[in-house]
């Protein structure tokens, strides 16, 4: 049986005697693209930054893979040996290396000749093909969401974590963009755990929505079944929107 590519069992986060996350139970299979949403402060980045190890829970176990990597207080795998990749609300492309330069940083243990084909079939994926001497000040938009994606991915991640990544774009554009992603992530067979504020996006995900609120998850389905059967006033509107 394969191990889930991550999974939260009996997650609780404590803060300053404040309960950000509680008895939270989780899974994202191997390939699987799960939409996490809920209202601002309900624990969705703290989930996050649980999965990539910036922090540990105070109670209960993150698992990567059927590996213990954060229990009880203490990380056991770190950040960089985790298998998992990040995509940010503001992309975090480093302004002074080229297109190129931003992938090739993500592999610099990797032998050259490896690294200049990873490179080159990477920007193909995200149709960027040619653009890896251009600066990220002169790519529009789309553009260095695309190189942000490639970066992200060029690692070869089980998982991506997007927060938000794709907040504030026209609808036009978040269409195309998700389209994208979702061709790239099956071409490497890549699970994505994606916070979201926006239904369109999780529909176009396709997969499972999972909805916090306070720290807890209160329902998980697709957006029809979460229509269809809403537990809160914020799942009615999610997924009527």
């Amino acid at each position: 049986m394969t191990s889930p590519a991550l999974a939260f069992t009996g997650v609780t986060l404590r803060r300053d005697g404040r309960t950000t996350l509680e008895s939270i139970d989780l899974e994202v299979a191997p390939g699987e693209r799960v939409a996490l949403a809920g209202p601002s402060g309900s624990g969705k980045t703290s989930l996050l930054r649980l999965a990539l190890g910036l922090e540990a829970p105070s109670h209960g176990t993150v698992w990567l893979r059927g590996i213990a990597a954060s229990q009880g207080g203490s990380v056991i795998v770190p950040p960089e040996a985790r298998g998992l990749a990040m995509v940010f609300q503001d992309l975090a492309l480093w302004p002074h290396l080229d297109v190129h330069d931003n992938l090739a940083f993500a592999l610099h243990r990797v032998p050259r000749p490896e690294r200049e084909k990873r490179i080159s079939e990477m920007l193909g994926s995200v149709e960027l093909a040619g653009f890896g001497a251009r600066m990220p000040s002169t790519l529009s938009g789309g553009e260095r969401q695309r190189v942000a994606i490639a970066r992200a991915l060029i690692t070869r991640p089980d998982l991506l974590l997007l927060d938000e990544a794709f907040a504030n774009l026209d609808i036009a554009l978040e269409a195309e963009l998700l389209s994208m992603l979702d061709r790239v992530l099956d071409e490497h067979r890549t699970a994505a755990l994606c916070v979201t504020h926006d239904p369109r996006e999780a529909r176009r995900l396709g997969g499972r929505v999972v909805v916090l609120e306070a720290g807890r998850i209160v329902q998980i389905g697709s957006l029809a079944e979460l229509a269809a059967e809403p537990r809160t006033g914020f799942v009615r509107a999610f997924a009527a929107g």
